[in-house]
Order: structure tokens, then sequence, then C-alpha cells
């Protein structure tokens, strides 16, 4: 496994991150335990999770299965970098949700006790809060970080403004900011390269992305529907961009089919080729699944494939971070 500083701490991640939204909604709890032992023993430390995986409101199921696994002991927390988000609607009542200091600081204790653990690495805000000032939010984080109940804080699905407005905020009060914005990002959605990458790189935040092969369109969906084998991204939302982007698909497979990779891999292989990325959120739902991702790691892609990928997933505008991407 390969390894690398998150942001500009000083903190060791995988260059994978096990997603685990599929725990308790596709994974039963046996096999979720299997993938995340198997994970540790291919060097995988950087497990992503949030309180409202699981999607029955105030369970926090996703985070309930993994403090399970943790207890079983045998320095399973020791060795994990854990991360998990709030923002999301856990309860009927209006404080239930959101980044009001009050709901961050009781959904970190609920977090706590769902993961049965003391301390979160990674406390992300799920989504930006437009109607809570940032005094505020960092209030709540810098009580948490002193009370040793969390680490680093991170965010994820914030606009490069958000990330530079934040980080003014927390200057201001000499305290660390953000070290990491999660977003989604792959050879299909490339909107972040305009301003949220190049704002992450400033201001010395990782970026880790979601939905890294989007939505299974990128992993070799056509050929997986030609042998018969249940695709995930021939059905639903999926089977409509598929629909759109089918053209697309077919010469990107070819293209795999050139490199001798598979496609899963060459769109991983992608992202971690690209500037500032830490570590993209793989999310098996089988142990054979986490096995087959690792092939990432072995995927170098030259200059000539970069530019081939470029052609057929255009970058928005000219390419590039803004303005040059959108301006002469």
């Amino acid at each position: 496994m390969e390894y690398t500083n998150l942001g500009r701490t000083g903190l060791s991640v995988s260059r994978l991150c096990l997603g685990t939204m599929n725990f308790g909604p596709q994974t039963t709890e046996p096999d979720s335990f299997a993938i995340m032992d198997r994970a540790l023993d291919h060097g995988i430390n950087f497990f992503d999770t949030a309180n409202v995986y699981g999607w029955q409101t105030g369970e926090g199921i996703t985070e309930q299965i993994i403090g399970r696994w943790f207890a079983q002991g045998g320095g399973r927390r020791e060795k994990v970098v854990l991360a998990t988000k709030v923002y999301g609607k856990m309860g009927e009542w209006p404080n239930e949700q959101g980044l009001s200091a009050r709901h961050i600081v009781r959904a970190c204790e609920d977090s706590l006790r769902r993961l049965q653990t003391d301390t979160i690495d990674l406390y992300q805000m799920h989504h930006v809060s437009r109607s809570t000032p940032w005094e505020e939010i960092w209030q709540a984080m810098e009580t948490l970080v002193a009370q040793g109940k969390v680490l680093y804080v991170g965010s994820s699905n914030f606009a490069g403004w958000h990330i530079s407005v934040a980080q003014e905020a927390a200057a201001k009060r000499h305290f660390l900011g953000l070290v990491s914005e999660q977003c989604i990002y792959n050879l299909l959605t490339r909107h972040v390269e305009l301003e949220v990458v190049p704002a992450a790189q400033h201001h010395g935040l990782g970026i880790i992305p979601w939905s890294p092969l989007h939505g299974g369109l990128l992993a070799g969906v056509l050929r997986k529907m030609a042998e018969g084998g249940a695709a995930r991204g021939a059905s639903g939302r999926s089977a409509d961009a598929l629909a759109e982007h089918r053209p697309t698909i077919e010469a990107y497979e070819k293209l795999c089919g050139e490199l001798g990779h598979d496609p899963a891999d060459v769109a991983l292989g992608w992202l971690l080729s690209r500037p500032g990325v830490t570590a993209p959120i793989i999310g098996p739902r089988t142990a054979d699944q986490l096995d087959r991702s690792l092939g990432a790691l072995d995927v170098a892609l030259d200059g000539d494939t970069l530019t081939r990928l470029d052609e057929l997933f255009p970058p928005i505008g000219n390419g590039g971070p803004g303005p040059e991407a959108w301006a002469w």
C-alpha cells in the first residue's frame, strides 16, 4: 500500500480510502466485518463513514456496524484513521440537523457512542450551512478538539469560496481549520477542477473524491452487461447517464483494453494522478470487489494516455482552474 499525508497535516493515510456507505443497506454486518479486516490486510488505514449512512433517520446504522467491528479489538481502532460526518437529518426536530454548535456537539457525542471510540480522527461537515456563522462552527469544533473528541476537521461538497471563507475565519482564531475536502470527482464529473481543487491546494487541503467510478459507469459497465453480469451502472439514474454517454463509455472501455487495465483501475489511477488528490473513496460491497480495487495502484498513465482521456472526457472550458478555464 502507498501512503501520503492528508493535506498539509502530518497524518499518513492510504492512497485508497474505504467507503462504508454500503454497510447495512447493501452489505451484511458479517460481510462488512470481512471487508474491513481485508482492508487492514491490504494496508488500507483510511475509513470513511457518516452518521446518516444506513438511511434510517437517527439510527446511524453504518456507524454502529463499524463500532461493533472496533469492539472486537485486535488493534482495529488503533490502525484506522476514522472519518465520519455531521450535517444530515438525525431526527424530526429542527435542531437535529445542520451545523449549529448544538447539533455539531451532540452529533459528535452520538457518533462516538455508535462507533465505540473516544476520538474521531477526521470530522467532516457533510455540506455547507448557509445559515450558521463560521464563528459558531469553529467554536464548536475547537471545543471538540480541546476535549480530544476530534483531531482534524474536514469539509464535503463545499464550493471553492466556502473553503476560503472557512479558512480565513479559522486563521483569525489561530485554529488549524479544514484539512480536507471530500467532493464528487471523476472522469465524467470534473467541475471541481475549476475552483475547488485550486482552493484546496492553496489552503493545504487534501482532496478525497467520492463516486470515483460515477455510479459504476467507469467500471466496465458495457463489458459486464455483455457478459450477463450484474452492472450497477445499468440501472436507475446510472442507466440514464449511460444512455447519454454510451459512445464515450464504449471508446473508454476500448482504450482500457488497449492499455491492458480494468476500466475501474484506470478511473481510479487517473484520480490518483491528479494534483491535490489524497485518496479516492472506494465503496466495495464484497471483499472480492475490495481486492480488485488494489489494481489501481499499479496503473501508470503516460502523457499520451492522459491526453486521450482528456479527449474522451473533456475538462470544463479550456481545462484547468478558473479564470483561465473560461477566459482568454
